[in-house]
């Protein structure tokens, strides 16, 4: 039997498609979705998937910033419910085109891009291997996060502010938090179609002078 690529120290039991080799159990289960682009036909990711997602979810519910009805809600600050904003954006537009998506998927786009703005790096891609993000909308909340400015209106010009590590992070597991909140559980779909409902509003009064709401 083959020695585990990671730590070559362990048995490799656990064959690889993405490195195109063995690791042990230890290094797939800490390098599954991390540090590897695992692809959907690995046995051993269809397998754990279900367990590593109810990990995530209990874990990140413990974590609740400042929330609503609070003086310290950060989305009361303009700056932070703009970053919110951009957020929601994105589940929305994923919420519209997939009807199936759930409050769930919402949440775990979120700790997806969490973990990448934590990280400050991407995953790990093969050499070869089809350059597609394993979560298309963890990636599309990411950028959007990624890409936020705050324009701070001076008498010359427009300075944008930009977002500190920290207050990404915040706002995200802010966003995260309202989710878990709706109605109905996070297997439902009450909180992103409630995005897709406002989003489509805000479209047909394009144009206006209209005020960005986050969801309280």
């Amino acid at each position: 039997m083959s020695i585990c690529l990671k730590c070559r120290k362990r048995k490799g039991k656990r064959p690889c498609p993405a490195l195109g080799g063995s690791l042990c159990n230890l290094c797939c289960g800490l390098l599954r979705e991390k540090e590897i682009h695992c692809p959907p036909s690995c046995r051993f990711l269809s397998r754990h998937r279900p367990y590593q997602e109810k990990r995530i979810l209990e874990k990140k519910a413990g974590r609740v910033p400042a929330f609503p009805g609070s003086a310290e809600d950060i989305l009361r600050d303009p700056r932070m419910a703009w970053l919110a904003f951009h957020i929601e954006a994105a589940l929305a537009a994923f919420a519209e085109a997939r009807p199936s998506w759930t409050d769930k998927d919402a949440v775990l786009a979120i700790e997806y891009a969490k973990d990448k703005v934590g990280q400050g790096r991407s995953l790990l891609v093969v050499p070869g291997e089809e350059r597609k993000p394993k979560d298309d909308a963890g990636e599309a909340v990411f950028r959007n996060v990624e890409n936020c400015r705050h324009e701070r209106k001076i008498v010359i010009s427009p300075v944008p502010e930009f977002y500190k590590k920290e207050e990404k992070l915040a706002c995200l597991e802010r966003v995260a938090q309202s989710i878990r909140s709706a109605p109905g559980g996070i297997e439902g779909r009450a909180f992103v179609q409630g995005l897709v409902d406002r989003f489509r509003k805000a479209g047909n009064k394009a144009g206006g002078d209209n005020k960005i709401i986050t969801l309280r």
